[in-house]
C-alpha cells in the first residue's frame, strides 16, 4: 500500500461548541519555530537535521512539502517545536501553489520564530526578496540559514543575505550538518530573549486519531473540520497531502486528542514515485502508534478493496477504527441505503466498528465522531477478571465443543486471562491448538457475554508445546 493525493474543494465549515476554546481550537502553548522560504532551499532537510530525526518527506525536485508539518526538537534540554512548510512563491490566486503559500504565510505570522532559508549557491532571487519584505513587515524575530555551504570555503557566500536586512546570517549545510549546532543555539537563544522558551508538556496520554484512506476520500477536509481551522491543504490537484500531519485540539471539558491527518494511500503497484513511497510509509507508521483510526470512505463510491486493505492493516496493528462515510450530503434516500449495505457486507470483519454519517462541507454529523472516538477508547483500554472470562470461557466449551482432529481428539480450555489492553488481548491456555475458525466462536463469545463493545481484541493460544513441557 501506498499514498497518492487528496482531490476536493475546501470549504469552513462551523463547528461545534465544545470544540471551540475561547473562539479557538486550543493548542499546547509551547514555542513554535517555522522554517520559511522559497521552494528547493532545502527546508525540509534543515528540519530533519534540526530535528535529528527524518520526519518531513525530502526529493530533490520542488514543492514536494506542500502542508505545515510539525516536529518537537530538543537542543540543550530545551524544547520547541519546527513547523516544516511548503515553498513560498507567488502563485495564481485559487491555485495549488497559492494554497501552499498561505500556509507559509499563516505560519510566519504565528510561530514564536521564523527561520528564513536561503539557497547560498544560487544568492538571493525575486522570491527570495518577496520572503524577505514579507517578514519585515511582520513582528516575528527572524534567523536567516543560508543552506547548502557544504565546505568553510563558502562561508563567504552567505555574507550577501544579511543585505536584506531581515536578521542574522548562519552558514549550514542542511545535508551535512555543517552549522546546524550554531542555528540551534541562536535558536535557543532568541526564544529565551523572548521568554517564550519552555518543557514541552507530557502527551503520552494523549489519544491520538489516525485519519485514513483512499486518495479524494475526503480525510483532509474532515481533519481541517475537525481541527478548526485550514491546516492541511485540500485541492483538486493530485498529490496534495505528502505526509503525516499531527494537530492536538483540546475541548472546552478538558479531553484532548492528537489528530493525524495522513496520505491518501492506494495499493503498492499503483505507486508512481519515491515521495509517494515514503509519504506511504509515513502513514502507515501514523495508523501503528494510533489509538483508533477514522478510515473515511466516499459514500458516493462504496467500499472499495483498498478500503478492505486498510481496515484489514488497522485492525492487525491492534488499532480502533470508526468508520466515516463522507460526502453523504451528495446521496439521495436509495443510494444511502446502498452505501450503507456496502459497509455491512464488505466491511463484516470490522462489525465492532461504530459508523459516522458526515459531511465534512456542511458539518453535518462532525458532533458525533468524537462522541463514538471516545466509544472505542472506553472499550480500547478496558479490562475484565480472569474469574468472568473464564466462565465465558467454560460455557462456550459446553454450548460448542471444539472440533476433533484427524486423531479424534478435542482441544480444551484449561484457562484464560486478559494479558493486555489497548486493545484487550487474551491469553488462552489450552491442550492443543484450536482450528481458525473455533477462535471466531471463542471471540464472538467474548464479545457478546462480556460486552467487550467497539474494539478490535486480540486472542493468542498457548499450549504445554509452547512452554517446552
Amino acid at each position: 500500500m501506498g499514498p497518492y493525493c487528496e482531490r476536493e474543494s475546501f470549504q469552513v465549515v462551523e463547528l461545534p461548541d465544545d470544540l471551540l476554546v475561547n473562539g479557538a481550537a486550543s493548542r499546547h502553548s509551547v514555542p513554535v519555530v517555522a522554517i520559511v522560504g522559497r521552494p528547493n532551499v532545502g527546508k525540509s532537510t534543515l528540519a530533519n537535521r534540526l530535528a535529528g530525526r527524518r520526519e518531513a518527506v525530502v526529493a530533490e525536485m520542488p514543492g514536494v512539502t506542500r502542508d505545515r508539518k510539525t516536529m518537537e526538537c530538543e537542543w540543550q534540554g530545551r524544547h520547541f517545536e519546527l513547523l516544516d512548510t511548503g515553498g513560498w512563491e507567488a502563485a495564481p490566486e485559487g491555485s495549488l501553489g497559492e494554497q501552499v503559500c498561505r500556509q507559509a504565510e499563516l505560519a510566519m505570522s504565528t510561530a514564536d520564530l521564523v527561520v528564513l532559508v536561503m539557497d547560498a549557491t544560487v544568492g538571493i532571487t525575486d522570491e527570495d526578496a518577496q520572503v524577505a519584505e514579507r517578514l519585515r513587515r511582520g513582528s516575528r524575530p527572524v534567523l536567516i540559514a543560508a543552506n547548502k555551504v557544504d565546505n568553510p570555503n563558502r562561508e563567504s557566500d552567505a555574507a550577501e543575505f544579511y543585505s536584506l536586512g531581515v536578521g542574522p546570517v548562519f552558514p549550514v549545510s542542511a545535508l551535512h550538518g555543517h552549522g546546524s549546532g550554531d542555528l540551534l543555539d541562536a535558536i535557543v537563544e532568541q526564544l529565551e530573549e523572548e521568554g517564550t522558551l519552555g518543557d514541552i508538556p507530557g502527551d503520552d496520554d494523549i489519544p491520538a486519531i489516525a485519519l485514513i484512506g483512499r486518495p479524494n476520500a475526503g480525510k483532509s477536509t474532515l481533519f481541517n473540520a475537525l481541527v478548526g481551522e485550514e491546516r492541511s491543504i485540500v485541492h483538486e490537484t493530485a498529490g496534495t497531502t505528502r505526509d503525516a500531519i499531527d494537530t492536538v485540539v483540546e475541548l472546552g471539558d478538558g479531553r484532548r486528542y492528537r489528530f493525524v491527518d495522513t496520505a491518501g494511500m492506494r495499493r503498492r503497484a499503483k505507486i508512481s514515485d519515491s515521495i509517494e513511497y515514503y509519504g506511504g510509509l509515513r502513514a502507515q507508521e501514523a495508523m501503528d502508534r494510533a489509538d483508533v483510526a477514522l478510515l473515511v470512505i466516499d459514500a458516493t463510491g462504496g467500499v472499495s478493496q483498498q478500503d478492505q486493505r486498510l481496515a484489514e492493516r488497522a485492525v492487525s496493528g491492534g488499532c480502533g477504527i470508526v468508520v466515516v462515510l463522507t460526502k453523504w450530503d451528495l446521496l439521495n434516500d436509495e443510494a444511502k441505503i446502498e452505501a450503507e449495505e456496502s459497509v455491512e457486507d464488505r466491511l463484516r470483519f470490522v462489525a465492532f466498528a461504530p459508523l459516522v454519517r458526515v459531511s465534512g462541507l456542511t458539518g453535518r454529523g462532525l458532533s458525533k465522531i468524537l462522541d463514538r472516538v471516545d466509544d472505542v477508547l472506553k472499550a480500547y483500554g478496558q479490562r475484565v477478571t480472569t474469574h468472568r472470562l473464564n466462565e465465558v470461557l467454560s460455557r462456550a466449551g459446553e454450548r460448542h465443543p471444539a472440533p476433533a482432529d484427524n486423531k479424534g481428539k478435542r482441544p480444551r480450555v484449561l484457562y484464560g486471562t486478559q494479558a493486555a489492553s489497548r486493545p484487550p488481548t487474551f491469553v488462552i491456555f489450552a491442550t492443543k491448538r484450536f482450528d481458525p475458525s473455533y477462535l471466531n466462536y471463542i471471540e464472538r463469545r467474548i464479545r457478546e457475554e462480556l460486552s467487550v463493545g467497539p474494539t478490535p481484541i486480540k486472542i493468542r493460544v498457548k499450549t504445554r508445546a509452547d512452554s517446552g513441557r
